[in-house]
């Protein structure tokens, strides 16, 4: 499961960048999940997230 706190997302897109299921884009300078059921867990996406907006937890 994936949580993006909004408030804190700059629109850098380092999360889009680095998502090997392409789960993000960018709208309104903003990260969103667009294919979010493909989402494989890795990670990846919140580690290079420098604002701290993504956190991904194992259900």
């Amino acid at each position: 499961m994936r949580r993006i706190f909004e408030g804190k997302c700059v629109g850098y897109g380092e999360c889009v960048d680095v998502c090997p299921v392409d789960v993000y884009e960018i709208k309104d300078e903003k990260s969103i999940p667009i294919n979010a059921d493909k989402c494989l867990g890795c990670e990846s996406c919140g580690e290079v997230c420098e604002q701290e907006a993504i956190t991904v937890t194992k259900v």
